[in-house]
């Protein structure tokens, strides 16, 4: 078995294009803190995927971490998959088809990769109609890409805010000052009434929809938990998973190791939770 130093696990191959930025921020994090264990040993330690310790521990829903695993795989980053949420069904739910099958709206705007999951669904169950969209980032708009590759969407990416956060969203929204514009908005049951009040305050008609909701993980498997404490950075991609994995650990003070987060919203209520290593990329963005 070929023999590396510690340092070099998280080395970018040249042949492979850049990672995304969720990506590139746990490579950078990952190269930072091996290169502080390479710089005080110099013995060396077998590179095995199934042998070594994760270096990253992601929390996503399960079933929606393999496109993150195998970004990171690629550039030497071992993962652990430890789910921290679940998605359920949202009050509003059943009424998203009726509604995009009877009425038109100037914009659909999509704050979040689950939001755009279901709002697809309901889209296509509803025909397919033609619907302008706007999203928060470059992480909600990639769960789209398959449909807008079809040869003749109906669906249009059209509006992505200067910074990925809800409140500059609503602020910057395209609106003809002269003309009635109205907004659909399927969201989480959990999500603040920031857009909707920042959008109403401009003059937008919006209708909320409560279309699914978030369910903490509150029982994990303790082998895996373990090996999760000791991992250096863990990635959460919602502000509920940063609430379960405070939730798990229990003692804040005594957990030491860096959180990557997904947007600066995630982040500030990691830190306001009492997390001390908060880290999230400037341009939020994570394939899947």
């Amino acid at each position: 078995m070929a023999l590396v130093s510690l340092s070099s696990l998280s080395s970018s191959p040249s042949s492979h294009p850049p990672p995304p930025p969720f990506c590139r921020l746990l490579h950078r994090r990952i190269s930072s803190l091996s290169s502080r264990i390479g710089a005080a040993s110099s013995s060396f330690v077998p590179v095995s995927s199934s042998n070594s310790n994760p270096k990253v521990v992601v929390t996503r829903e399960r079933g929606k971490n393999r496109k993150l695993i195998n970004a990171l795989e690629k550039h030497g980053i071992h993962c652990l998959e430890l789910p921290l949420i679940q998605h359920a069904q949202g009050p509003d739910s059943d009424r998203l088809v009726t509604i995009l099958s009877e009425m038109a709206f100037d914009w659909i705007v999509i704050t979040s990769p689950e939001a755009g999951s279901v709002f697809l669904d309901a889209w296509k169950a509803a025909g397919t109609p033609n619907v302008r969209i706007g999203v928060v980032g470059a992480g909600t708009a990639s769960i789209f890409e398959d449909v807008m590759q079809s040869s003749e969407p109906s669906l249009d990416i059209a509006f992505a805010p200067s910074k990925a956060t809800g409140k500059v969203l609503a602020s910057e929204l395209p609106k003809d000052a002269n003309k009635r514009c109205t907004v659909l908005y399927p969201a989480s049951v959990k999500a603040s009434n920031e857009i909707e009040e920042g959008l109403s305050s401009r003059g937008f008609e919006v209708m909320r929809l409560n279309t699914y909701t978030t369910v903490l993980v509150h029982h994990v498997d303790q082998m895996v938990f373990q090996k999760a404490l000791s991992a250096p950075v863990v990635a959460v991609a919602s502000p509920s998973a940063v609430q379960a994995w405070v939730n798990l650990i229990s003692e804040v003070d005594q957990w030491r190791n860096s959180v990557a987060c997904i947007g600066e919203t995630t982040a500030s209520v990691a830190k306001k939770l009492g997390l001390k290593n908060v880290y999230y990329p400037t341009r939020p963005g994570l394939e899947g």
